[in-house]
């Protein structure tokens, strides 16, 4: 269907300088193959900017992913991210965002290799929470390259709900002047959601009805004859026949 919106996601890494940009950026690389390999690459974009606890590189991602016009962004922690600047991002992000975090690969490697994301991820939803952003995070946010890209293969029609919602425009009808919404307590949660609402008066609807109803009573005549006249004109017999039978 035409109606239904598409979503290119973004995916941007996230690294604090106490640990190499290259282990984020690595790890980030892998999901967006494994994306890649199992989904196509229509859906996903990989910002080529880390941000590294500074907002100058949040505001370049950010700048990235909107010139590659992303509508949606996953904030991927390839290690412990910094708070500060990923949530800064997924704030100043006009879209749905998700954050995922990535699995140690191995036991064995606690220096270079170890990134710590799964206590990031902590660190980030408690942030969330503080600047009161709206953010998905699965309930298993910690995976590796496959199991990453799947979180955000799931991501997708959360996502188109949640701009299809963002466009959306209820027309409705109520027994209150046009426009009177103080009433309407339950439609809150319909404007947190970025849907417009605009309610009509029944009784005003009412009263265009009583107004326009000789010209319906009109419209409707003219078609009960045109209806009619045809109907006749393919069961009228030919005159030719009528005069043959006579004779």
């Amino acid at each position: 269907m035409e109606n239904i919106p598409v979503i290119r996601i973004g995916i941007v890494a996230v690294s604090r300088d106490c640990f190499p940009a290259s282990l984020a950026e690595n790890r980030r690389k892998a999901v967006v193959k494994a994306y890649t390999k199992k989904y196509g690459a229509d859906d996903i974009y990989e910002c080529p900017v880390t941000i590294i606890e500074s907002e100058t590189d949040m505001r370049k991602a950010l700048e990235d992913v909107r010139a590659h016009g992303c509508n949606a962004l996953c904030v991927y922690l390839g290690n412990f991210g910094p708070e500060i600047s990923e949530t800064l991002l997924a704030k100043e992000f006009d879209g749905p965002k998700m954050f995922c975090a990535a699995a140690e690969e191995s036991e064995n490697d606690l220096l270079d290799g170890r990134g710590d994301a799964y206590c990031g991820m902590l660190n980030a939803s408690y942030n969330l929470a503080l600047r009161n952003v709206k953010a998905y995070i699965p309930e298993n946010p910690v995976g590796n390259a496959a199991e990453c890209a799947d979180l955000i293969h799931d991501f997708l029609p959360v996502a188109r709900v949640a701009v299809g919602l963002s466009d959306l425009k209820i027309i409705s009808f109520g027994p209150r002047p046009a426009n009177f919404l103080a009433c309407n307590a339950p439609i809150k949660q319909l404007y947190n959601l970025g849907a417009e609402i605009e309610e009509e008066s029944e009784l005003d609807l009412f009263e265009s009805y009583q107004k326009h109803e000789g010209m319906r009573e009109s419209r409707l005549s003219q078609r009960i004859w045109h209806l009619r006249w045809a109907t006749r004109r393919t069961t009228v017999r030919p005159c030719w026949r009528s005069s043959r039978s006579m004779s």
